[in-house]
């Protein structure tokens, strides 16, 4: 009798659980209605254009709508105009995405990318206004590019021949630069660098780069003055200027540095950089070289 009472209790016990948490419930205030748009998006015809381009054969998502209030306000960021959109969304394929493909197989891009982009239209500047931003690289997610309204697609030109007195800043340089710059530093999160590179010349890497020229920097052995900003950068750097030339031109550019130690420098930089493509990735970086800068002359 001892456990057919437990057992007789345990069920009253249950139902009349059962009982008040019904009745709770019944209590309980509706939920409010959801702020979530779940409606389906009406797609245009540059939607179903980058679906079929991006989306569907490397699940990369190429955002050009997005709302003001998701940025700093400070950053005056704006959407860009859509007109702007798909010509450098060409560009992406053919400068970027197709010579990777060639040399590293047709699953490179694929395998390795980041799964969003987005376009801004707007200037980037920094706190103290002298410096822009022109691109991001979140945890090998995403990349962010600025300055997409103010792009000249038609103007290839070289940051060393721009005359003094003549400003010509977003040339279509400009942003395949950053696509470079930018995907090296998810490359490198996948497979580091070799940490010999950044005791090259580390003497000289300051967090006031932006108070150096160009030509100052490649004076102590930097491609750039932001490549004089810390050893990762340098890296992404260097690969983003040889990736955006001819082998012919850069090497112009490196010999005309005077100071034959920044010379040996750069040069050891680019050595490491060969031999980490090829040792981690299976990629001729010379071939890679030279595929992006047809792409960009047939641009």
């Amino acid at each position: 009798m001892k456990n057919t009472y437990y057992k007789l209790s345990g069920i009253i016990f249950l139902l009349v659980a059962t009982t008040y948490l019904l009745t709770a419930c019944e209590n309980e205030p509706a939920l409010a209605e959801s702020q979530i748009d779940t409606s389906t998006p009406i797609l245009n015809e540059l939607d179903l254009w980058l679906r079929q381009n991006f989306v569907n054969p490397y699940n990369i998502d190429v955002q050009y709508k997005w709302d003001i209030n998701d940025t700093e306000v400070d950053r005056f960021l704006h959407p860009p105009f859509e007109r702007n959109v798909k010509p450098l969304a060409e560009i992406l394929q053919s400068v970027w995405i197709e010579p990777y493909n060639t040399v590293g197989g047709d699953d490179f891009i694929k395998t390795i990318a980041p799964r969003e982009f987005i376009f801004s239209g707007g200037f980037n500047f920094n706190p103290g206004g002298n410096t822009l931003t022109l691109g991001l690289a979140e945890q090998g997610a995403r990349i962010v590019l600025f300055n997409i309204d103010l792009l000249d697609f038609d103007t290839i030109l070289y940051e060393e021949d721009i005359p003094n007195d003549f400003d010509v800043q977003f040339a279509i340089t400009g942003p395949l630069s950053t696509i470079h710059h930018e995907y090296t530093h998810i490359l490198n999160q996948i497979e580091p660098y070799d940490p010999v590179f950044d005791i090259v010349n580390p003497a000289d890497y300051t967090s006031s780069w932006a108070d150096r020229s160009n030509e100052e920097a490649r004076e102590l052995g930097y491609i750039s003055a932001y490549a004089s900003s810390q050893p990762s950068e340098d890296f992404v750097e260097m690969v983003a200027y040889m990736l955006i030339r001819s082998s012919t031109k850069w090497d112009d550019l490196v010999d005309g540095i005077s100071s034959p130690q920044a010379r040996q420098s750069i040069r050891q930089k680019e050595q490491l950089i060969v031999e980490y493509y090829q040792e981690k990735f299976n990629i001729n970086f010379y071939e890679l070289q030279e595929l992006t800068y047809q792409a960009l002359l047939e641009i």
